[in-house]
């Protein structure tokens, strides 16, 4: 039998995107730091989000039936700390300039890309609540609020999560236009 402890240990050595996942409705307004977040399918496009169903905001998801998945860029590690923290909503929201789109949860304006979503389906699997969103909305970050920082440096960075800490890696070239 394979011990909790040893697969978290393994599953560290894991390199994963670091995603702040927030809902906003009758429910309140929520949000959490995740890393287990990847697409299903384009057709339609779908994302699968995991939530510990012991954490705080967690009703608060089901309730609402929608989040946005916010993927993070170098420069968010403290907004990823703060999510990830005990610290209140009100607190966490102070980090980074938030925005909405379709569904109304909030959408980190510089973020990477940010996908929001409507919860189509849950699945209990063992401590986790497993989330079938559907993608009903895109803003492109990079394209979008860093276009300009980004056409003088050339560059954009992902913030991963790797071996129990942060790390950074990518990099999105501008096309050179001649």
């Amino acid at each position: 039998m394979i011990e909790a402890t040893d697969f978290r240990d393994g599953m560290s050595l894991l390199a994963t995107a670091v995603n702040v996942v927030t809902t906003k409705g009758q429910s309140g307004l929520h949000g959490f730091t995740a890393s287990a977040v990847c697409s299903v399918t384009d057709t339609p496009p779908t994302l699968l989000v995991c939530m510990n169903r012991t954490a705080r905001s967690h009703v608060h998801f089901i309730e609402n039936k929608t989040l946005s998945v916010n993927v993070l860029g170098a420069q968010h590690e403290p907004v990823s700390n703060a999510f990830a923290s005990k610290m209140s909503t009100e607190e966490r929201f102070k980090q980074g300039s938030w925005t909405e789109l379709v569904t109304g949860s909030p959408v980190l304006e510089d973020a990477l890309v940010s996908f929001d979503c409507e919860i189509e389906d849950i699945q209990e699997v063992g401590t986790h609540s497993v989330f079938m969103c559907r993608v009903v909305a895109i803003k492109h970050g990079y394209q979008d609020s860093d276009q300009q920082n980004n056409q003088q440096s050339g560059t954009a960075e992902s913030l991963i999560y790797f071996n129990r800490g942060y790390s950074r890696v990518g990099q999105l070239e501008q096309a050179e236009i001649t």
